[in-house]
């Protein structure tokens, strides 16, 4: 039971907003009513500003719930604004011409907010946010680069993988703070059950398996217990979306071209679309995969229906915590990546800190000062905890407290950006998932779902690539 205490700890905060989002492919929205906070007599996403006077500068930093408290939501008094109020207490301690207001707003009306505060030039001066979640703001130019930020130092502590995830091209776009990463659960005792003690890795690694030791991996599950589906399986919404993507580059897909074009068509891709085709049609996963969204394959791994799943930190955290309470009934949960060959395929979803585009170059170059003071202070930075730590050094510090964490951090070497921040990736995400279905009826092979797919998903890209500010 230590092992679920533990477990809770990582990410039980963030999981208050970002649980519902990883069951919904990281969209990074939420309805908390925490959302609605009002902080410094501001209204939750008014259209407030920071300003530049005679008298110094004002900045104001808009958030969506992420975690309580500065370090701990069992601080006294802890709230969604705690961390960034003592940041910024700290910050105007020694700097007296620079003010910090923090706003809470609500993660569900995120992007209308943002939208009418650009369009009336009352953008807020930092947002904390997803990198995903904010990627059509960059190309609307309402975020500026922070790369003149990033020293070598920075580059060392955090993993190429995280900082692919914040760029666009070769600049960046957001300050890395913490990360969800995604990656397969199984039930061990399941495992177990089917003589498969040699494929169950360690409490806190992460098994990785080849694509065909998976393929016997499950026969072997269903041989064991024919009540039992061995693997999930989704496809009636871009929900999740995320798995799908990482499985579609099992045998080396790059997915995207150098000139930002879909290539997931290409023998690689169709290769890896008829893998998972082959798994469904020999019954080795869920039934009805075209018409089963990720919640309810998440239920039935909960529910010791399935044997191999997918999670994300925060998903993990939760399981734990249900365990812990008796919602749901124990069992040895571990993690596996997501096969692939010549090695495994992992993502992620970044949250962190964003400089806007105010107009005011002043605030601008104050904004960067503040995000560059609480992502890099050695006290600071320790809240990334609450989350999955992007810093090393943050790992080596807290992976006593969270013990999932150095195993997070080893696989940082296999994460892909799935969206690669392009335009119009939202748009791509609703293409995906008909292909997806057509192939899974047998409407379409493979080759011609995927030949679909890139057809219409290049004719998105193309349009949106016109009217982003960063590639015009």
């Amino acid at each position: 039971m230590k092992k679920r205490v533990r477990l809770a700890a990582l990410g039980m905060a963030a999981a208050m907003i970002l649980g519902a989002c990883s069951s919904a492919g990281g969209s990074g929205e939420t309805k908390q009513e925490a959302g609605n906070a009002q902080t410094e007599g501001q209204p939750s996403g008014g259209s407030s500003s920071g300003g530049s006077s005679a008298g110094g500068t004002e900045l104001t930093v808009w958030l969506t719930p992420q975690w309580k408290g500065v370090f701990s939501g069992t601080e006294e008094g802890a709230d969604y604004d705690s961390f960034f109020k003592e940041a910024a207490k700290r910050y105007m301690e020694s700097h007296p011409d620079v003010t910090i207001k923090v706003e809470v707003i609500d993660g569900s009306t995120r992007d209308e907010n943002l939208s009418v505060a650009q369009q009336t030039n009352t953008l807020p001066d930092i947002m904390f946010e997803g990198a995903f979640t904010m990627s059509s703001f960059y190309h609307k130019g309402a975020i500026v680069p922070i790369t003149d930020l990033i020293t070598d130092e920075d580059k060392a502590d955090i993993s190429e993988g995280i900082w692919n995830n914040c760029m666009i091209e070769d600049e960046i776009f957001i300050y890395p703070f913490f990360h969800m990463p995604g990656t397969l659960v199984y039930n061990a005792d399941m495992f177990r059950a089917a003589g498969l003690d040699d494929k169950v890795a360690g409490q806190y690694e992460i098994a990785t398996w080849t694509p065909d030791e998976f393929v016997g991996i499950l026969e072997a599950l269903k041989a064991a217990n024919p009540n039992v589906y061995p693997m999930a399986l989704f496809a009636l919404n871009n929900q999740a979306d995320t798995w799908n993507l990482a499985y579609l580059r099992m045998f080396g897909n790059q997915f995207y071209s150098d000139d930002n074009h879909l290539v997931v068509n290409e023998d690689s891709g169709v290769k890896a679309l008829e893998y998972i085709l082959n798994l469904y049609n020999s019954g080795l996963t869920v039934p009805g995969a075209e018409s089963l969204d990720s919640n309810t394959n998440n239920a039935m791994f909960q529910n010791q229906q399935i044997a191999v799943s997918f999670t994300n930190s925060v998903l993990l955290a939760n399981l734990a915590a249900d365990m812990e309470s008796g919602a749901l009934p124990a069992f040895d949960y571990r993690l596996a990546n997501i096969p692939g060959d010549p090695h495994p395929n992992g993502f992620t979803y970044v949250t962190g800190a964003m400089v806007m585009n105010t107009g005011d170059e002043a605030r601008i170059a104050a904004a960067k000062e503040f995000v560059k003071y609480f992502c890099t202070d050695e006290e600071l930075v320790t809240a990334s905890k609450n989350g999955t730590p992007v810093r090393a050094s943050v790992v080596s510090k807290v992976s006593g407290e969270l013990p999932y964490l150095e195993a997070y951090n080893k696989n940082d070497q296999y994460l892909f950006n799935f969206s690669k921040n392009l335009p119009g990736y939202t748009e791509l995400r609703n293409v995906l998932f008909p292909e997806l279905q057509a192939a899974l009826t047998g409407e379409k092979t493979a080759q011609q779902a995927l030949d679909d797919y890139v057809k219409n998903g290049n004719a998105i890209l193309d349009e949106a690539k016109k009217s982003s500010v960063v590639y015009n």
